[in-house]
């Protein structure tokens, strides 16, 4: 049988490895959580200006009850020029977040796509610039085609229609939601 030692030792060494690691942990976390929430904002505001390029500044986010959030796009002497939208959507692979920016008269400026786990060489490529420029100057009701693109779609990504349907869902929603912001 064996002594009370030869099972406290060993309990005791790993309460006290756990402590430690413990520790450590909350000390790294304390020292880059800040570094990390500065990194988000500036990267956030380097999104904004690529889906609104125009805008000087931006103002505070509203955030609706389904998540979706709407920043005001100003220009030098601060007016309004637009909303900047940021929004989620399914995806074939799972959620898709959507940056979009909206002129005042409703027109798009931009799409960013900030995260999504679409299927690589295939829905992926929702993030391609190419994909993205599509949406350029279109206004609310944006459909997708399959074949060739009318006036106011845009081409599918073969091989990913649940994907561009997805983003498309998530521009009209912005356009939407920015329109909103300008009556209100």
């Amino acid at each position: 049988m064996k002594s009370l030692k030869e099972y406290l030792v060993p309990t005791v060494t790993l309460f006290v490895i756990c402590l430690v690691a413990t520790f450590l942990l909350g000390m790294t976390n304390s020292v880059t959580a800040p570094i990390i929430e500065q990194l988000a904002i500036e990267t956030e505001i380097k999104s904004r200006q690529v889906v609104f390029p125009d805008a000087v500044n931006f103002g505070d986010a509203k955030i609706s009850d389904d998540g979706t959030s709407v920043v005001a796009a100003l220009d030098e002497s601060g007016s309004t020029i637009g909303h900047v939208v940021v929004n989620t959507t399914k995806g074939y692979g799972g959620d898709i977040s959507v940056m979009t920016g909206v002129d005042i008269d409703g027109k798009v400026t931009g799409v960013n796509i900030l995260s999504h786990a679409e299927t690589a060489g295939l829905g992926a490529k929702a993030a391609e610039q190419s994909f993205r420029d599509r949406f350029l100057g279109l206004v609310e009701g944006i459909t997708v085609s399959k074949d060739k693109a009318g006036d106011n779609s845009i081409d599918a990504i073969t091989g990913a229609t649940i994907t561009s349907r997805a983003v498309v869902d998530a521009v009209n929603a912005a356009i939407e939601a920015a329109g909103g912001a300008n009556n209100g």
